[in-house]
């Protein structure tokens, strides 16, 4: 059942606002630790978000149920909806077999993920300002204060995007616009946005409008090709179809200059961008503003109202997703996303919850006195290749946040020892106490980056020859890197050649990586 509130002031090593996804997995974590913490959500349940979007129901995040694997850390790769816990009662699969589910479905996961762990969220408690004096103090509609140490934000994005250009207040909003595409029959319309929410609401209306035009400044960027998945995804292209082929439909590559009313119609002013400026007027029944959020501060006072960047779509932040001019208050969830903007998955939960899991580590080391939890290995090559021949084969965070999420690898030549830590932020371990560390190793999967910035066609790249694994770091599909650094200065770095199953185990991965780290770990020894 939701817990409430009993109106008394209430103190907290750390309040969480926000019952979605991320605010649940970090409450998860403090859970598990025994920690101080309060969960405050202003819906009747988790993941209020999602029980309004998308608008059309259907979530682009996989849920691969069937995968040929049976170690649940590698399944993880492709179930993009299931929270981290200990419970395989608690995945995301338990829930629904479709590969691309129904919204409903991780609404009813998220309620039951809450419960099941006794998580502490008050519901129907909606924040109204935070001030900070010391502490922070955390007001909410008809009840009384919270106060905590520290501060965690997890509540996305809360705010339409508005674009800013005349008429603006004659568009209709993606967040309020009817589903129903017989409301749109034989209508002209005009969809000002070129990302998912713009081209699933342009799908929807394409048996029904007699001409749909979608618009931005900028072209379309296919997940397929970007390896973003943000980017536009294959199941909601349809309409692009029917543009290439000559059915009505326009993707316009233009600036909205401004839009008036003209009777019963909308004329809209263009500039375009690939036609030397030139500005055209055309005539719509209808526009809709498809166009994205951005984080809401206005509830944080002069106290404490964060930084914001890129546009005002984000809080401000540091390696360690801490606000760069509040401290102690952090973010967590899609919020993340700044430090890896348009290009890893920090926005998406299959990329967030390791983002998560790391923050919880980072406070607790921050905060609690714990250390990083590590194993620590002899410091032999076969030892350490070993060891990471086996990770990069079973890790799912790497897999997930490529090149952003990362393991970290610590020698310590008085001990005798290397200090393997799993899924640390990269950007973190040079910023941190780590990045100071003398001789240390980072070991990320990444894509080649020929892969997105120099093969026009994404499927017709050229790949490296498997016996050529002298050239591994040509290599343009997902593959192993292990690089060496001293105080943050790269020393060396090893690429394992790419795998067609993504399965580095044969000896033309673990010879050279085997060899790699004998002449490292020999100079570590002997330095």
């Amino acid at each position: 059942m939701p817990k409430e509130h009993d109106g008394a002031s209430r103190h907290f090593d750390y309040i969480i606002i926000g019952a979605g996804p991320a605010g649940l997995q970090l409450g998860y974590h403090m859970q598990k630790a025994g920690r101080n913490y309060l969960i405050l959500e202003a819906g009747d349940g988790p993941g209020t978000f999602f029980k309004r979007y998308p608008r059309h129901r259907k979530l682009i995040s996989v849920n691969k149920v069937y995968t040929g694997y049976d170690d649940p850390e590698v399944n993880l790769r492709w179930d993009w909806n299931s929270l981290l816990s200990d419970s395989e009662e608690m995945l995301f699969k338990n829930y629904t077999k479709r590969y691309f589910p129904d919204a409903d479905d991780l609404v009813r996961y998220l309620g039951d993920f809450a419960e099941h762990f006794g998580l502490n969220v008050h519901y129907n408690t909606r924040v109204t300002r935070v001030s900070r004096d010391g502490g922070f103090r955390v007001e909410t509609e008809g009840g009384a204060p919270y106060e905590c140490k520290r501060l965690i934000v997890a509540t996305g994005f809360s705010k339409l995007y508005d674009p800013r250009f005349e008429g603006v207040e004659l568009c209709e909003s993606y967040t309020d616009v009817s589903v129903d595409p017989e409301d749109f029959a034989g209508q002209r319309v005009l969809i000002v946005g070129k990302g998912n929410s713009g081209f699933e609401t342009a799908d929807n209306l394409v048996e029904t409008a007699s001409a749909i035009h979608i618009v931005s400044p900028q072209p379309v960027s296919m997940a397929w090709k970007t390896k973003f998945v943000g980017h536009l995804r294959a199941l909601n292209n349809n309409l692009l179809d029917t543009y290439q082929l000559k059915l009505q439909n326009v993707v316009l590559d233009a600036t909205v200059d401004h839009v008036r009313r003209e009777g019963d119609k909308l004329v809209v002013s263009f500039t375009y961008d690939h036609a030397n400026g030139e500005q055209e007027d055309l005539v719509y029944d209808r526009v809709i503003l498809c166009t994205g959020w951005r984080f809401d501060d206005e509830p944080f006072d002069e106290s404490c109202r964060p930084e914001l960047a890129y546009n005002g779509k984000f809080p401000a932040q540091t390696s360690a997703w801490e606000s760069v001019n509040v401290e102690g208050l952090y973010v967590a969830g899609t919020l993340m996303q700044m430090r890896d903007y348009k290009k890893k998955q920090s926005g998406f939960i299959h990329g967030f919850r390791y983002n998560v899991s790391t923050l919880h580590h980072l406070l607790e080391e921050r905060y609690e006195g714990e250390s990083w939890p590590h194993r620590e290995l002899t410091l032999a090559p076969d030892a350490v290749s070993s060891e990471i021949a086996r990770r990069v084969n079973v890790t799912s965070a790497l897999w997930q946040q490529t090149g952003f999420i990362g393991d970290l690898i610590v020698v310590d030549r008085a001990c005798g020892v290397a200090r393997y830590y799993e899924d640390l932020a990269v950007d973190y371990v040079h910023d941190s106490d780590f990045g100071r560390e003398e001789d240390y190793y980072v070991i990320t999967l990444e894509f080649g980056l020929d892969v997105i910035n120099a093969s026009p066609d994404p499927f017709a790249v050229e790949r490296v020859h498997k016996e050529d694994y002298e050239r591994a770091d040509f290599s343009s599909g997902i593959h192993p890197i292990v690089r060496r650094y001293s105080r943050g200065r790269l020393v060396s770095e090893h690429h394992v050649i790419e795998d067609i199953a993504s399965e580095w185990k044969e000896e033309v991965h673990t010879r050279p990586l085997l060899d790699y780290m004998r002449e490292n770990v020999r100079e570590s020894v002997t330095t």
